[in-house]
């Protein structure tokens, strides 16, 4: 059994980053179709800007966005900071405050999760 935290940093501007996005997805993804395997799909920072625009139908990755969503979470504090907060509640998406209002990667290191980053 593998255990995979994927944790989107990567903001919505420039080509460089949606490939990042993309990439975190498909991992997820493959992570979530593979029996016995446990992954936690996690937007942070500027990440977090990425969650009302997957939620889009419109969107090309919408998806991909949609087969991990269940795994999906997002950074409480960073959702704030980065102006999504009501689409992040809108989307159901499970807000993270572990460590002073963050998700606590550590727990997840803790947890024996390997830490991917995209």
């Amino acid at each position: 059994m593998t255990k995979a935290a994927v944790v989107i940093l990567a903001g919505t501007e420039g080509h460089a980053n949606v490939g990042r996005l993309v990439n975190g997805l498909e991992t997820a993804k493959e992570f979530a179709e593979t029996e016995g395997d446990e992954v936690e799909l996690i937007f942070d920072g500027a990440g977090t800007q990425w969650i009302p625009e997957l939620e889009d139908s419109d969107s090309d990755y919408h998806e991909l966005y949609q087969a991990v969503k269940d795994d999906a979470s997002a950074c409480d504090f960073c959702s704030g900071a980065f102006g999504v907060d009501d689409a992040v509640n809108d989307s159901g998406v499970v807000r993270l405050d572990d460590h002073d209002g963050h998700p606590s990667i550590r727990s997840l290191v803790d947890d024996d999760y390997e830490i991917i980053t995209f």
